[in-house]
């Protein structure tokens, strides 16, 4: 069901570690061409593409593609009960983290009467996708959303696509999780096209352009957001979802292999993998694979996650060596369920988010932790972040001198644009001291 990748006995290189487990092919510049021409049609025949697009990629066209808000309002009053609850815990936790994420200004006094000021300044409007596919996610209508209201985004629109199973409109769960935080610009519109009307506006629907567009999404979404990227900030190219789980002898095999299991059942191509210094804990998370995949709901997606190159069972011998295959792997979930988690905490650089203890299930992480769920995966981690109150927020230098302080360096100023060749630099400080 799932490889076995030996590592005891060797000392692999970085780049080796890197290899070892080979990620699901998801080439997002092969997707490129065709991100293109979607998002070029939208840009400039608007509504029209997005209804051909709509039927060709969505099985149908919504009946508008701008929902009234009168529709969100009744997709709030028909959540089910334990939705609502859950969505509301959810939104208080996911405010309380991001608020915390929102760095304070900072003044520094270089020399008398000469600061810098440090200040965040949100961007003004913000689109957001939230995906359909295999699953619906009102959660991630919130992982994106409170980040954006927390930084201070005034304007925010959200896209998603339309359902065959619901009269080719949003699902109730995503339109009620938007009119729980209050969002009222919703678009039935998805994939590629969306991510271009968002980028650059569809006056026919009085959809204005954003400044960020973020939220996951399939390739071709993951190849607009390249195509669109420097005409609107960005903030990933998310792929298939994947956990790394870092365990020893004390570890629960029944748990870890729920886990795995937890992550699989996303998608075929989803990655599962286990880092262990115990054989004994690996033979006992492969038969208990074998035990929980036979009565998982999505059974068979888990199946082809599993079997794929993208999943593995690694025995290395020690849990040093276990942090450093996951560092060269950069996952975007790691679990550490070992007898001294702080100890490999402290070992670990490169992930998109991290879970500690056996309590501390990725689980968690997608719904209630508090954490945000969208998160860099394809070994991304290595130099990017998940979605944030600072992916909609601008830090800047707010500069103030006063004349002492700029006469103090105004030698310095002319000495740097005289060897530049940039004389007038000088001159403009100069043309203060006419003396």
């Amino acid at each position: 069901m799932i490889q076995t990748i030996d590592l005891r006995g060797r000392r692999p290189t970085p780049g080796e570690l890197r290899a070892l487990v080979h990620r699901a092919e998801v080439d997002v510049s092969a997707a490129i061409p065709v991100a293109a021409e979607l998002v070029r049609d939208v840009r400039e025949r608007g509504t029209i593409a997005l209804d051909e697009q709509a039927d060709r990629f969505d099985g149908g066209r919504a009946e508008t593609i701008r929902v009234d808000p009168a529709a969100i309002t009744a997709a709030v009053a028909r959540l089910p009960t334990p939705i609502r609850a859950a969505l509301d815990e959810v939104v208080g936790r996911e405010r309380a983290a991001s608020r915390a994420q929102v760095p304070s200004p900072a003044v520094t006094t270089v020399a008398p009467g000469a600061q810098i000021t440090q200040r965040w300044q949100p961007v003004d409007r913000v689109g957001l996708y939230i995906p359909g596919g295999k699953a619906v996610y009102p959660s991630s209508v919130v992982m994106n959303v409170v980040p954006a209201q927390v930084a201070g985004v005034g304007s925010i629109a959200l896209a998603s696509p339309p359902q065959k199973d619901f009269d080719h409109g949003i699902h109730p769960l995503i339109l009620g999780a938007a009119g729980v935080l209050g969002v009222d610009e919703v678009y039935a519109m998805g994939g590629a096209g969306a991510i271009g009307a968002l980028a650059y506006g569809v006056p026919s629907l009085a959809l204005d352009p954003v400044d960020v567009v973020a939220g996951p999404g399939n390739v071709y979404v993951a190849a607009a957001k390249r195509v669109v990227q420097g005409d609107v900030g960005i903030d990933a190219e998310a792929g298939p979802s994947e956990v790394l789980v870092i365990a020893d002898g004390a570890a629960d095999a029944r748990v870890v292999a729920a886990d795995l299991i937890s992550q699989a059942e996303h998608d075929e191509s989803a990655a599962a993998v286990l880092v262990t210094d115990a054989p004994q804990l690996a033979d006992a998370v492969r038969a208990e694979l074998e035990r929980q995949v036979a009565t998982t709901a999505a059974r068979d997606r888990v199946l082809i996650a599993l079997a794929g190159p993208q999943s593995a069972i690694v025995l290395v011998d020690d849990l040093e060596t276990a942090a450093r295959v996951s560092d060269a792997y950069a996952p975007e979930h790691l679990e550490i369920q070992t007898a001294d988690p702080g100890a490999v905490l402290d070992r670990i650089s490169h992930a998109g988010a991290i879970f500690v203890g056996a309590f501390s299930p990725v689980s968690l992480g997608d719904y209630l932790a508090g954490s945000n769920h969208i998160l860099p995966t394809g070994g991304t981690a290595r130099f990017a972040s998940g979605i944030s109150a600072v992916t909609f927020l601008r830090p800047q230098q707010v500069v103030s001198y006063d004349a002492e302080a700029l006469r103090g360096v105004a030698h310095h100023i002319r000495a740097m644009s005289d060897a530049e060749q940039l004389p007038a630099h000088g001159d403009a400080v100069d043309a203060r001291f006419p003396d």
